[in-house]
C-alpha cells in the first residue's frame, strides 16, 4: 500500500469555565469513527500490515474492540469518521475481502482526561498558560504553592490533582513563608483527608513525621544523599539543625557516631522516632535544643561520653563465607570425622567471628552540619572559642593537638543568598561577620557549592571549611 500521511483526532475535553465544584458527568464527550468489522483471525495481520496507516492512535484508546453482534468478529477502529477520507487501496481491500465498516463512538469522561487538560477546560482563559498542576509529594501529601492568581480557584486545583494522582490522599496548599524559628508554615487542606502524618523512603531510610509540624523538602534529597557519601563510617557527626533526620539517620545508618537536635520540639520528636524507626539507636544521639547551644554542649558531650569505635557490619554473604571456612576447618579435625560416621549428628559449626572494632574510641567531633539555610550562617559565632571549655578537661587539648590541625572539625553551613552578580562575596562577608575570622577562600577544604535555584534572584549554597585551632581556642 503506498504511504499516506494521515491526521489522527486529538481528544479535548469539553470546556466547562466557571465551575466552582467537579462535576464529572459534564466530561464526557464521543469521538465518531469509521470501524472494519473483521474476523478474528485476521485482525492483527490486517492491523499492522495492510491497514496500518489508517489504523486509529491516540494514546489509552484501543483500536481494536469488540464487536456488537459477532463473537467471531473484531473492530478494527480508523482515525476517521469520514469513509471518504480513507485511501482507495483501503477501500478496494476491504472490498475485495468483503470487510464492512460501520459507525462506531469512542466514548470518554473524566478519568481519561489528564489533570492538566481538566484544568484548561475549567480555568478562566487568562490563567491558561500554566496549568498548576505541579506539586512537592510527601509520602500520600501534595504540597502546592499556587500563585495569588489561583488562589479563588484553590479548590477546584487541589480536587483535581486529588482525582488525578492516586497515591494522592491529601491535597494542601502552603499559606506563608516558612516560619524561621520551627521552619514549619501553616497550609490549608484543598481535597482529601485531613492527614498530615506522612511516611516515606529517602537514602534506604523511613521517615515518619506530622508535615504540618516540621519541615521537609523532598526536593533536597540529592544533597542529604550527597553530603552524607562525604562522611567516613569512622567519623563523628554533629548535625545541629536535624529536623526529621535527613541526614542523621542515614549518617547513622552508614555508621557514623551523630549528636542530632532540632529546636521545633515536633521535629525533634519525628526524630527521636526516626531514629528509632530504622535501628539506628547505637549510633545516634538526640536532642531538642538550640542549635548554637547544641554545638557548645557537643564537644564535651561526646568527650565524656564517647562513642565506641566503628565495627562494621558483616553481611549476610560475608558471614555465610565465614562460616563455610569454620565449617571447612572443623571438618579437618580428627575428632570432627570420628563424630560425623557415628549415628550421632555432627556438631554445630562455631559461629562466624564477629568484627573487631576499627581504631580507639570515637570523642571528637569530625563535622558539623548546619542546615538552615535562611539563618545558620549567623550561628557561626557558636565556633568561636568552643573548644575552650574541652580544653580545660584532663587529655583533651592533648588529644586534640595529636589528630592534628588539619583533622579539626568540617564546617557544613547551608546558606540562602540573593546576590546574583557576587553570592561568594555576599556569603564570605556574612560568614566573617558572624564567625569573627576570616572565612576565605584560603581556609582548608574550603568550597562553596551550589545547591539549587530557590526563587527568581534567590540561590542556595553550602559553605564548607574547616576550622582552625585560632577559631576554636
Amino acid at each position: 500500500m503506498a504511504s499516506t500521511k494521515v491526521q489522527q483526532p486529538v481528544p479535548e475535553p469539553p470546556i466547562r469555565r466557571g465551575l466552582t465544584s467537579i462535576d464529572k458527568s459534564l466530561f464526557e464527550t464521543e469521538i465518531p469513527v469509521v470501524a472494519a468489522r473483521i474476523p478474528l483471525k485476521q485482525t492483527t495481520e490486517l492491523s499492522r500490515n495492510e491497514l496500518k496507516k489508517v489504523v486509529l492512535r491516540i494514546p489509552r484508546i484501543q483500536s481494536i474492540v469488540a464487536d456488537d453482534e459477532s463473537s467471531e468478529l473484531k473492530k478494527v477502529l480508523f482515525y476517521t469518521h469520514d469513509k471518504t477520507q480513507l485511501p482507495a487501496e483501503v477501500l478496494q481491500l476491504l472490498a475485495d475481502k468483503q470487510i464492512d465498516m460501520v459507525d462506531h463512538k469512542i466514548k470518554l469522561g473524566y478519568d481519561y482526561w489528564t489533570a492538566d487538560q481538566i484544568l484548561q477546560s475549567v480555568l478562566p482563559e487568562d490563567l491558561l498558560d500554566e496549568s498548576p498542576t505541579s506539586f512537592t509529594q510527601i509520602g500520600h501529601i501534595a504540597h502546592l504553592n499556587l500563585r495569588d492568581e489561583y488562589l479563588p480557584h484553590r479548590l477546584l486545583i487541589g480536587q483535581v490533582i486529588l482525582d488525578k494522582n492516586k497515591a494522592i490522599r491529601t491535597v494542601v496548599n502552603k499559606l506563608d513563608t516558612i516560619d524561621n524559628t520551627f521552619r514549619n508554615f501553616k497550609m490549608e487542606v484543598l481535597a482529601g483527608e485531613e492527614d498530615f502524618v506522612a511516611q516515606i523512603s529517602e537514602s534506604n531510610c523511613t521517615f515518619r513525621f506530622d508535615f504540618s509540624q516540621v519541615y521537609w523538602n523532598s526536593r533536597l534529597q540529592g544533597e542529604h544523599q550527597r553530603l552524607v557519601e562525604t562522611f567516613s563510617p569512622n567519623e563523628v557527626v554533629v548535625d545541629a539543625f536535624a529536623g526529621v533526620g535527613p541526614f542523621a539517620v542515614p549518617a547513622g545508618k552508614k555508621g557514623c557516631a551523630v549528636l542530632a537536635s532540632d529546636l521545633n520540639p515536633s521535629s525533634a520528636e519525628a526524630l527521636r522516632g526516626n531514629v528509632e524507626l530504622n535501628k539506628v539507636q547505637h549510633n545516634v544521639r538526640t536532642g531538642n535544643a538550640d542549635a548554637r547551644d547544641w554545638i557548645r554542649q557537643s564537644v564535651l558531650l561526646i568527650w565524656k561520653q564517647p562513642f565506641p569505635a566503628y565495627k562494621p557490619l558483616i553481611t549476610s554473604r560475608a558471614r555465610g563465607r565465614a562460616a563455610h571456612e569454620a565449617l571447612k576447618q572443623a571438618k579437618a579435625d580428627p575428632t570432627f570425622t570420628a563424630t560425623a560416621t557415628s549415628s550421632a549428628p555432627p556438631p554445630p559449626p562455631p559461629p562466624a567471628p564477629a568484627p573487631e572494632p576499627e581504631g580507639p574510641a570515637r570523642n571528637l567531633v569530625d563535622h558539623f552540619v548546619m542546615n538552615l539555610p535562611a539563618s545558620a550562617i549567623e550561628f557561626l559565632d557558636a565556633f568561636r572559642g568552643v573548644y575552650r571549655p574541652l580544653f580545660e578537661l584532663e587529655g583533651a587539648e592533648e588529644a586534640v593537638e595529636a589528630k592534628g590541625e588539619d583533622k579539626l572539625p568540617l564546617v557544613h553551613c547551608y546558606c540562602f543568598t540573593k546576590d546574583m552578580d557576587d553570592p561568594e562575596g555576599d556569603i564570605l562577608a556574612r560568614a566573617t561577620e558572624a564567625l569573627g575570622f576570616p572565612v576565605t577562600r584560603e581556609l582548608k577544604d574550603y568550597k562553596l557549592r551550589f545547591v539549587r535555584d530557590v526563587a527568581p534572584k534567590k540561590e542556595m549554597y553550602c559553605l564548607e571549611f574547616r576550622l582552625t585551632l585560632e577559631m576554636v581556642r
